[in-house]
């Protein structure tokens, strides 16, 4: 009677959890939906979104969105004939410019802007300052086009509308296209390479459908974070959670669902063979996430705030993906049976179809014969990439920050050529309103300054306009704004030009605080996981190669091949975070299966052999889920997102294709019991009292669950 009880009580479990776990993700979407439709009400791509906290820019644009009128939007329409302007067009440009002034208001001395001939006389420049549009991105985008719409050229005249206010909107448009267009791609790509991977009809559905309810269930969490902490949500952000969630919640799914086949041939019931799956793969899983998160999270420690901000949401974009893949997952495939994997049903009591031979088992084969030989090479091909960090082009100029160029940036270049020794975009200094007047006098007394302005008084500061002598973002600007700094005591000096210089310093004050505390937690993470020390430090080693392996062959294709005249201050650390923090994902999977064959009584040699060969397709077909996810990024408008893109795609594929299927295993391979020192793995059987014996015999095929 007890075990009949037994077996009924266990057949309900089996039918209830997964509708219960079904039944509580229903409600958690419904709970979560409504705050997943507003975060697009609090995504913004404001200045102050992607410059330092602390930084004297960002106190800049904070003090000009109180002032009265809020923010500044500055213009500049540019009007050029490369014969040189006639009569005519000076006459059709002061129309046009006298059209805008009535219809907007500007900052100025006089109610109609005035025109800045160059010398060469083929360039008439009108510099626009206004606080019509205040702190409202709507209002800026539709008062620039609108500008746009009223200064149009005509019979060979070009008329161009530049300036931070233009370049913004333009920006705008860009990161307007990480929404809808990156998920579409994401989707998309992810959906292709799960066909291919799993070669059924049905299969490829379910991980899928499940990473876009984690997808939505993220944007929820990140709008709750919004609210509850302010956390910042721009564009950038939101769509590299969007990546994560669809790429590590892929390559979660593709480890459980490949664990789950092979449970499938040796347990009846497919419940049984998910808790098997789950306890077999779920502490590496929980480890590769935790990996992921713990190194978001160090960027709260950066200055930077569309950093800092990036680390919270590509959290919740990791943890939400593990989640689902932990619980909805299992319970949609236990539903659904043995049938979801057809047309190639693992049937119970089955052994996978033998190929003649696998690459993998190849690969482990090489690095078996020659771990030592196969480890050097390794290392010197990397190292030998890793110099193309020397090819990296500097800092990237706001006017080259765009893949293709829109009209803002063509104007700046217009205006290079036209104006090449003359400061043509305002340096703006904000200093207490009672010392305004002493601030300007030591402004027009420093060298490298042209002209300065004093603007709106509010809030207890004061605006002044000041336009350098130099060219935007020229050594001797720059030169100018480091003097002003020093010069003037109690004010801030921004700008574009500022921010730049403040984007520069800050990411190099982040990369030496950020990357550290990275390091360090991933290692405790896999020191915890694997009870070894040298595993971890080997992982660690390889992620930190890969990485500058990518970076080298960004250098040698960023500006030979693709044309970009700068890389992003802030590449370094977040492809180090990203390819740290995913890297070690796939050294997870490997040695953690290596650790397992260990456990059951394999020899050190044939448990990285073993390693490869059954986890070695894994990690391949979630090494290009994952790089392709990245590579999205590639297609968008903004030099800085290729650059991601591409050096974390690279460096996901390097890491998949030959770190962990040559290089870790040909360490583990060398170093035999020594890489799980000092834990008891790392003694031979019976040594010290026995710790280095099998903790459990190895697993045969049985018929479990079958009562």
């Amino acid at each position: 009677m007890g075990a009949g009880k037994t077996s009924t009580t266990s057949k309900r479990r089996r039918r209830a959890v997964p509708w219960a776990v079904l039944g509580l993700w229903i409600a958690l979407l419904a709970l979560a939906g409504p705050f997943a439709m507003k975060l697009a009400d609090v995504q913004h791509d404001r200045v102050t979104d992607y410059l330092p906290a602390s930084a004297d820019s960002t106190q800049v644009a904070k003090v000009q969105e109180r002032l009265p009128g809020g923010e500044s939007t500055e213009l500049v329409i540019v009007y050029h004939r490369e014969g040189g302007l006639s009569a005519a067009d000076r006459e059709v440009a002061a129309g046009q410019v006298e059209e805008i002034a009535g219809k907007h208001e500007f900052v100025g001395r006089t109610d109609v802007p005035e025109g800045v001939p160059s010398d060469d006389g083929t360039t008439l420049m009108y510099p626009l300052v206004s606080n019509e549009p205040g702190t409202d991105e709507e209002l800026r985008d539709a008062f620039v086009e609108d500008v746009r719409s009223i200064a149009h050229g005509q019979d060979g005249l070009s008329v161009e509308v530049g300036g931070t206010g233009a370049l913004a909107t333009d920006a705008g448009k860009v990161y307007d296209s990480l929404g809808g267009p990156l998920l579409y791609t994401t989707v998309a790509v992810v959906a292709l390479l799960l066909i291919l991977i799993y070669r059924s009809p049905v299969l490829w559905l379910v991980p899928l459908a499940v990473a876009g309810i984690a997808d939505y269930l993220s944007m929820g969490v990140a709008y709750g974070l919004n609210q509850a902490f302010g956390t910042t949500v721009s564009g950038q952000s939101s769509g590299v959670m969007t990546i994560l969630v669809f790429g590590a919640g892929t390559d979660y799914a593709l480890l459980l669902v490949s664990r789950y086949r092979e449970e499938l041939r040796r347990i009846e019931r497919p419940y049984d063979a998910m808790v098997a799956a789950l306890r077999g793969c779920g502490p590496a899983v929980l480890a590769s996430s935790g990996t992921v998160a713990v190194g978001l999270l160090c960027l709260l420690a950066a200055d930077l705030n569309s950093s800092r901000g990036m680390g919270p949401l590509g959290t919740v974009g990791v943890l939400c993906a593990l989640i689902a893949m932990l619980t909805l997952l299992p319970a949609i495939l236990v539903l659904l049976g043995r049938r979801v994997f057809w047309p190639l049903v693992p049937a119970f009591g089955s052994e996978p179809k033998q190929r003649r031979r696998s690459l993998f088992a190849a690969m482990g084969s090489s690095a078996g014969r020659r771990p030592l030989t196969v480890l050097a090479t390794g290392a010197v091909l990397l190292g030998a990439l890793a110099l193309g960090t020397l090819n990296l082009p500097g800092p990237v100029k706001q006017e080259d920050s765009f893949v293709d160029r829109p009209e803002a940036v063509t104007a700046m270049e217009t205006l290079a050529k036209a104006y090449p020794q003359h400061g043509t975009q305002p340096i703006d200094v904000i200093a207490p309103a009672g010392s305004a007047d002493r601030a300007l006098t030591a402004i027009r007394d420093t060298r490298g300054v042209e002209s300065a302005e004093k603007g709106r008084t509010g809030d207890g500061w004061t605006e002044i306009s000041v336009i350098a002598r130099d060219a935007p973002q020229s050594a001797g600007e720059t030169t100018t704004i480091k003097a002003l700094r020093e010069g003037l005591e109690g004010a801030y000096v921004g700008g574009a030009s500022a921010q730049q210089i403040d984007l520069e310093d800050t990411n190099s004050r982040d990369t030496k605080i950020v990357v550290p505390l990275v390091l360090v937690s991933v290692l405790l993470i896999l020191i915890g996981l694997l009870r070894s020390l040298v595993a971890p430090l080997l992982l660690v080693a390889a992620v930190v190669a890969v990485w500058g392996a990518a970076l080298g062959i960004g250098g040698l294709v960023f500006g030979p091949v693709l044309g970009f005249e700068g890389t992003d201050p802030g590449l370094g650390l977040l492809s180090f975070v990203f390819l740290v923090a995913l890297g070690v994902d796939y050294g997870i999977f490997l040695m953690h299966r290596m650790r397992e064959e260990s456990l059951a009584g394999a020899e050190p040699a044939a448990a990285a052999l073993t390693a490869l060969r059954t986890t070695g397709g894994v990690i391949a077909s979630a090494g290009l889920v994952l790089a392709a996810t990245f590579a999205v990024l590639t297609n968008m408008g903004l030099v800085q997102l290729v650059e991601l893109g591409f050096v974390i795609a690279v460096g996901v594929l390097l890491d998949t294709f030959l770190v962990r299927t040559y290089l870790v295993t040909s360490a583990s391979v060398a170093l035999r019991r020594k890489v799980w020192w000092p834990g008891a793995l790392s003694r031979e059987p019976g040594e010290g009292g026995g710790p280095g014996e099998p903790t459990e015999p190895p697993r045969q095929p049985e018929r479990v669950g079958a009562s």
